[in-house]
């Protein structure tokens, strides 16, 4: 009795195993460009933050994501201060430029979309 109970508890466990490994993915979450990463829906957003440049990079499973057509509009919240900037595509990022509040504690909410679809990635400035 015991032993078709253990081959369920350790095909079980095989499986769960194989999940967590398939969920957590195999790519690389750590920035590439000195800025902050989160991970959305399998698609890595970095945000470098400046006091004169916004900077998002988007990754899919660590590859370059076409961004020619995509846009973003991100809102910074810093103390009781909020401000909207629209990002637009410069070479590999979506980019603005200008001046920015940013610094410890900043919330960043990025609203992008690629291919007509949007997502929403939000991030913490160390």
């Amino acid at each position: 009795m015991k032993t078709p109970l253990l081959a369920v508890t350790t095909i079980a466990f095989t499986l769960a195993l194989a999940g967590a490994a398939h969920a957590g993915g195999t790519h690389d979450h750590t920035p590439k460009h000195g800025g902050v990463v989160v991970e959305v829906k399998d698609m890595d957003y970095e945000l470098v933050a400046k006091a004169n440049v916004i900077q998002l990079y988007l990754r899919d499973h660590g590859k370059k994501v076409d961004i020619t057509k995509a846009s973003a509009k991100l809102t910074l919240l810093t103390g009781s201060e909020k401000q909207e900037v629209e990002l637009k595509p410069v070479g590999d990022k979506l980019e603005a430029t200008g001046s920015f509040k940013v610094g410890k504690g900043t919330k960043a909410v990025a609203v992008v979309t690629v291919q007509g679809k949007p997502a929403t990635a939000r991030f913490t400035l160390p």
